[in-house]
């Protein structure tokens, strides 16, 4: 009786197992064990199921690496010669159109000088060198040049100095009307100097005596100057005022 009892019993907990597990929402129980089978399967062929999915994303990070490392190497076989030609090339013409530009400045600046260069040329005039005969020899150069000057300077500090001007002139070949009229110019004949004996505006130099500053004078003259006054010279010497430097110089050396 007991037997009897017992089998009914499980026969329906074997039914009610099934029934449960076909109609059970759980995710297991809907793949009827198929997974499991699967694991199985792969563990009994020497598959860790554990590791399958790892080594599929290990897989396609290796593909992705191989595919960069491939665009790498073509970025970096690529030819790119034309496009370093093309900017050597830009770069070229932009020099040479800087060039161009600055030498066509230079010019425009050098035809504005001779224009008015030529202006105060026809308006003032110049000195010829042939204005002053070097062919009479050093005494007689010497002598007249001397007369000249201290005729001059008659009644300026610098009164008495002719000789030194004409000598000074004779060795060092210059003009010798330049140096005293430039006296005239810049300090009325050593009226009004800025510096000690220094009648010229020359630096900013103090000498002893007129004669060692006039001498000193002329020497720098003809080193920095050359033979005789010119309008380019007038630029170098007095920059402010050029203009009015080489006219009123200029006129001080036609009265010498």
């Amino acid at each position: 009786m007991l037997a009897l009892c017992v089998l009914p019993m499980l026969a329906v907990s074997f039914l009610g197992f099934d029934w449960a597990s076909a109609g059970s929402h759980d995710t297991n129980a809907t793949t009827f064990g198929l997974d499991q089978q699967s694991a199985e399967a792969r563990e009994a062929n020497g598959v860790d199921p554990d590791t399958v999915q790892d080594k599929s994303d290990a897989d396609i990070l290796a593909v992705e690496d191989v595919a960069e490392e491939a665009s790498l190497r073509t970025a970096s076989s690529r030819d790119v010669s034309a496009g370093v030609q093309e900017i050597a090339e830009e770069q070229e013409a932009a020099r040479i159109a800087a060039e161009e530009a600055a030498r066509a400045a230079e010019q425009e600046a050098i035809e504005r000088a001779d224009a008015t260069r030529s202006r105060y040329y026809a308006t003032y005039g110049s000195l010829p060198a042939g204005d002053v005969d070097f062919s009479v020899g050093r005494d007689a150069f010497i002598a007249e040049w001397t007369e000249r000057i201290n005729n001059y300077l008659a009644g300026s500090p610098l009164a008495g100095h002719g000789e030194t001007f004409a000598t000074a002139a004779w060795e060092a070949g210059i003009d010798p009307r330049w140096s005293p009229a430039i006296s005239n110019t810049e300090s009325t004949k050593g009226r009004v100097c800025f510096k000690s004996h220094n009648a010229w505006g020359w630096d900013q130099t103090n000498w002893p005596d007129w004669d060692t500053a006039i001498r000193a004078h002329v020497r720098g003259l003809a080193r920095g100057y050359g033979f005789t006054i010119s309008y380019s010279y007038a630029q170098r010497y007095c920059p402010p005022n050029y203009d009015n430097w080489y006219r009123d110089t200029l006129n001080q050396m036609t009265l010498i």
